[in-house]
């Protein structure tokens, strides 16, 4: 299975889930991607994902990400990687060890992949 489509099957999964599939991106979210750049949003959920979901222990595991306020924690919560408890039910990466650098790329390519589909809608 490639990327894309194994993208496009979690995708299909989380859509399935009342709670994940009621996040969506609003103007305003929308109007700050388009000020700051994808890039600019990559390098935010990067530093994010770095800081409050890489670390093997997390001492407020659960409620590490905000549920608004940019872009990229409205995405975390919507993909199931806004914290280390989600991220073992919905991405099979097991809690109690330092996400590996491959690991964080996932999450963030995940988050990217959310919002550019918000971004086309």
């Amino acid at each position: 299975m490639n990327q894309g489509s194994e993208m496009d099957w979690l995708f299909y999964r989380l859509s399935k889930s009342n709670f994940r599939s009621r996040f969506c991106l609003r103007a305003k979210e929308k109007q700050y991607v388009r000020d700051k750049g994808m890039e600019t949003i990559r390098r935010h959920a990067e530093d994010f994902v770095r800081n409050r979901l890489a670390p093997a222990v997390i001492p407020n595991d659960g409620k590490q990400t905000p549920m608004r306020g940019h872009p990229a924690f409205i995405a975390q919560h919507a993909t199931g990687t806004c914290c280390r408890g989600c991220l073992s039910k919905w991405h099979h990466i097991p809690s109690g060890a330092q996400l590996t650098q491959a690991q964080q790329d996932y999450v963030v390519d995940v988050i990217m992949a959310w919002i550019e589909r918000q971004m086309a809608e």
